[in-house]
């Protein structure tokens, strides 16, 4: 009975290891990858600047033509729409002396006219404003940007990230240094990206894009502010049809995005949890680390030499990684790097 019962585990295991050697197979390459670099081949074909429009068109009204120079020469135009932001604004009721309308935060108001006083040495720019037809005042252009913003979501979306995002990081790197304390406290060990990582080059990658995004944004700030500034007041989630730096920048946020579910998706599948929670703390405090970092150097410029630097450690992991993990055990659907013994359970892949 032992004999007999010895021949039928050899014969399990040597199905097992058959098993193994058929299901053996070459990782591919993932499906994120391959979709981020198929859309930054789509966008190469773009330009720096908004392409103006003919104003010589003949089909165009001279009103027409009015407002389309307004837009690309002040980014809005008439009967734009905008939000009060501030606690309280005051508009001039000229040409009457000494008449004011106050505008409270929230109030709604459309772009009605503009007026050029050439000599006004604050701002030649003045815009009239009107939130009914009975509360309407005029405004120079600089404190109307100052006060205003478009009623758009995503330009509101703009403005609070633009306004806030310190606080942003204050909170997260608090909330960080609270969650290291208390896993430090249990004597328990803490990942981090990069350093005592998971087994995934996502979470890299994802700092890499948002610092990456961070160095496309402050360079438009640098060499192309008015083209931010008219995506400012004409935003849109397409990175078609703008100009190339605001195509790259959307579609690093978008790939953002897509890489961010594939490091849920990773850290999830790998850790518990509690420490899938402590792990995306440490993993926003760096990438608003990397946020705050590349805009502060690429405003002096060494922020590009820093980007080359971090996409060269990137690949240095990506082929380390790849070349670690180029099979998976067909026993237990482990990664390997090479074939033979499985490290986890045993079986021979061959």
């Amino acid at each position: 009975m032992k004999k007999e019962e010895t021949n039928i585990n050899s014969r399990k295991h040597s199905a097992t290891v058959q098993r193994a050697s058929r299901s053996l197979y070459l990782m591919p390459h993932t499906l994120y990858l391959n979709f981020i670099f198929y859309i930054l081949y789509l966008i190469l074909g773009s330009s720096c600047h908004y392409p103006r429009p003919d104003l010589e068109d003949g089909k165009l009204g001279a009103k027409t033509r009015d407002s389309l120079a307004y837009l690309y020469e002040r980014h809005y135009t008439w009967n734009t729409n905008l939000e009060v932001q501030e606690d309280s604004v005051t508009i001039a009721c000229l040409p009457v002396k000494d008449c004011y309308n106050t505008l409270y935060k929230g109030d709604r108001v459309v772009v009605a006219e503009f007026a050029i006083h050439p000599t006004d040495s604050v701002d030649s720019v003045w815009v009239k404003l009107a939130h009914s037809q009975e509360v309407q005042g005029w405004l120079r252009e600089k404190d109307m940007i100052r006060a205003f913003v478009p009623t758009d979501s995503i330009s509101q979306a703009i403005y609070l990230f633009s306004d806030t995002h310190a606080s942003y990081f204050i909170v997260i790197f608090a909330l960080f240094v609270a969650a290291w304390l208390f896993r430090a406290f249990r004597r328990k060990q803490l990942q981090m990206v990069y350093f005592n990582d998971i087994d995934s080059v996502y979470p890299l990658l994802l700092c890499l894009l948002l610092a990456f995004s961070a160095t496309v944004y402050e360079s438009m700030q640098v060499f192309v502010p008015e083209t931010w500034q008219h995506f400012y007041f004409n935003p849109t989630l397409s990175p078609f049809k703008v100009p190339f730096v605001l195509s790259v920048f959307l579609m690093s946020l978008w790939l953002f995005v897509i890489v961010l579910l594939a490091v849920l998706d990773d850290l999830f599948r790998q850790l518990s949890p509690e420490a899938a929670v402590f792990y995306l703390l440490g993993l926003a405090s760096c990438c608003i680390f990397c946020y705050f970092f590349f805009i502060l150097t690429t405003h002096i410029y060494i922020g590009y030499l820093f980007i080359a630097v971090f996409v060269w450690v990137f690949f240095r992991k990506l082929r380390s990684s790849l070349a670690a993990s180029r099979y998976r055990c067909g026993n237990c659907g482990q990664k390997i790097g090479a074939k033979g013994v499985c490290p986890h359970c045993g079986a021979i892949n061959e």
